[in-house]
């Protein structure tokens, strides 16, 4: 399992920050989808302490590296990351004293670099618009890295399989139990497929009717591989959206587990990310705007019987340079 919850004792305290990973909370969305037929709710992942759900899927990386003696103490974690990966990932190496090595695009924001350095990761930011093959490419760097440093461990989020299985073995059972098992939809932004696929699997083995749905960008090629086969380099051009969509196919995307894929556009993400907060005072990053507009999307093909959990992964104090800056969402056309 991911998260072991070992409290010290009956009074909540715990053996370290990594043990209150988990069991966030399902909360329903009542004044923004309002003109819904169906129940809405959201999985609030910033609630764990990292603020996003790539804290499970570090801890889960993580220890299963140490268990099949790929990571041995004192060793190096490097991830290619547009950095909630990387802090999940750098907070659970300050608790187990490993070195982090971060490799990251240009277009994360100034909020989650502060952030990577903070809590003590090395942080190497490469170019956003280069293809991932490229010596370049945050990827490249990544790999590199490993084959330079002795005793490291690439945790490689988009292809190592361990990640959607982090979120089948906690995300999964915990909608499917807080939802008393009525959930008929799920909706999650897609980007390494992990906490889409994870969960969305889980669901789905439990109940096959249940919905899974993913939203891409546009600039990305999932939505279109998923509906030819086809990977098109034409589908691929920059975007604004952080942690949704690729310009790769991740392992982690399990395409058979998915119905549908939504592509949302970057300044409707943007505008529905503040809605959320001034309308459910629910503070959220880009892709949680981007999962909810990709329900209002869907809309048309849900009833009054339908519950619908949509996963919101990260806080929106990380974008507050970004979609929640007037001045930004001016540069940028959004307002």
């Amino acid at each position: 399992m991911l998260v072991s919850k070992k409290p010290v004792s009956i009074h909540g305290r715990h053996a370290s920050i990594l043990d209150t990973v988990g069991n966030t909370p399902l909360v329903r969305l009542n004044r923004v989808c309002k003109d819904l037929p169906c129940t809405v709710y959201a999985k609030i992942e910033s609630f764990n302490p990292g603020l996003s759900a790539k804290d499970r899927i570090a801890i889960h990386t993580i220890e299963a590296a140490e268990k099949r003696g790929i990571l041995k103490p004192g060793g190096t974690v490097i991830e290619s990351t547009s950095g909630n990966t990387g802090f999940s990932v750098a907070m659970t190496c300050a608790v187990k004293g490993y070195k982090c090595i971060l490799t990251a695009p240009e277009k994360i924001s100034t909020e989650k670099r502060q952030a990577l350095k903070a809590i003590g990761a090395e942080l190497i930011i490469c170019p956003t618009n280069v293809k991932s093959d490229d010596p370049k490419s945050y990827y490249s760097v990544a790999k590199r890295l490993e084959n330079e440093i002795e005793n490291s461990f690439y945790i490689n989020q988009y292809y190592n399989t361990d990640n959607y299985k982090a979120h089948y073995a906690s995300t999964g059972p915990e909608v499917w139990n807080q939802t008393q098992g009525q959930v008929t939809h799920y909706i999650a932004a897609c980007g390494t497929g992990g906490t889409l696929c994870g969960t969305g699997s889980y669901l789905k083995d439990q109940n096959p009717m249940i919905k899974v749905i993913g939203v891409d960008a546009y600039g990305s090629v999932l939505k279109k591989y998923h509906e030819t086969g086809e990977f098109d380099p034409n589908e691929i051009y920059p975007y604004k959206l952080e942690a949704v969509g690729k310009n790769i196919i991740p392992d982690n995307v399990l395409f058979d587990r998915v119905d549908e894929f939504i592509k949302v556009k970057d300044d409707e993400a943007a505008h529905m990310a503040r809605k959320l907060a001034s309308e459910e005072g629910i503070l959220v990053g880009y892709s949680a705007g981007a999962a909810l507009k990709g329900l209002m999307q869907y809309a048309d093909q849900l009833s009054e019987d339908d519950v619908v959990v949509v996963l919101f992964s990260d806080h929106g104090s990380k974008y507050f340079g970004k979609i929640f800056n007037d001045s930004w969402m001016e540069e940028q056309g959004f307002m």
